[in-house]
């Protein structure tokens, strides 16, 4: 990858594992300052209980070839989350990228549950961390981000917003957090644009993530061995492929065709 991103400074707010740590590595290796943030670290595993940390996110940015930054951050938290943008306003003086990415609610969520027998506090935590996180992050990182025209902001989210328009996502709160986040990118272009900035929603398809590849006992590099437990696999994507790509030329690198999510110029 060209570094089309040196100089450019992002925010990826849940940089911890999965889609948001593919984007993070993306980013870095187009040569962008890339500050992660979660609250899984070497020193304090978040409620999620998993090993993966941001600063081993941060790492993947650098050796890629940007500049990782790990913050521990809780985003439900707004004093915390404006001590972080006023941070990268102090170091680094703008914010071209922000990609809302926080979620950990997978282990909250009662599949098949309607909505009066489904735990109420997990519940409203969910909605919590799926849309608050995203909105106090926002409202604390717009006003840097659009001091510089060409700003993006990426709402990642589950399903397309024709698929979680016309589908149940067979629990109510799940329902509503993932559909939430797709019409919060909407709101967020529109308030953008007047600034030359713009927000997109991004949905990542069947994922390799940590957890995915650990429930079928493979990795990345053997991911394909688990079709032999499960043909669909076949389609699962990386986490990096969530991230910015550039081709060699319309729609092609090295002879095939490269799949772009997003793009930024």
């Amino acid at each position: 990858m060209t570094r089309t991103l040196e100089g450019k400074v992002a925010l990826v707010a849940g940089a911890t594992r999965g889609t948001g740590r593919g984007i993070a590595a993306e980013l870095g290796a187009a040569g962008a300052t890339v500050y992660c943030t979660g609250r899984s670290t070497r020193e304090r595993r978040s409620e999620m209980d998993r090993p993966e940390t941001i600063e081993e996110t941060a790492e993947l940015v650098t050796r890629g070839g940007g500049h990782g930054v790990a913050v521990r951050v809780d985003h439900l938290d707004p004093e915390q989350v404006r001590a972080l943008v006023e941070r990268i306003r102090n170091e680094q003086g703008r914010l071209d990228i922000l990609v809302n990415d926080v979620w950990g609610a997978d282990p909250l969520t009662e599949w098949h549950v309607p909505v009066w027998k489904h735990s109420l506090d997990d519940g409203l935590r969910i909605l919590r961390l799926a849309v608050d996180t995203h909105l106090i992050t926002s409202h604390h990182a717009l006003p840097l981000l659009i001091e510089n025209p060409g700003g993006l902001v990426i709402e990642v989210t589950d399903g397309t917003l024709e698929y979680n328009t016309a589908n149940y996502r067979l629990s109510a709160f799940y329902d509503l957090a993932k559909i939430s986040v797709n019409r919060l990118a909407f709101s967020q272009a529109h308030e953008l644009r007047p600034h030359g900035c713009a927000a997109i929603s991004l949905t990542p398809g069947w994922l390799r993530s940590e957890s995915m590849l650990e429930l079928f006992g493979v990795t990345e590099e053997n991911w394909r061995d688990a079709t032999g437990k499960q043909p669909h696999f076949v389609i699962s994507e990386t986490p990096a492929f969530a991230g910015p790509r550039r081709s060699r030329g319309p729609g092609r690198r090295a002879g095939r065709a490269v799949p772009t999510r997003w793009r930024y110029a």
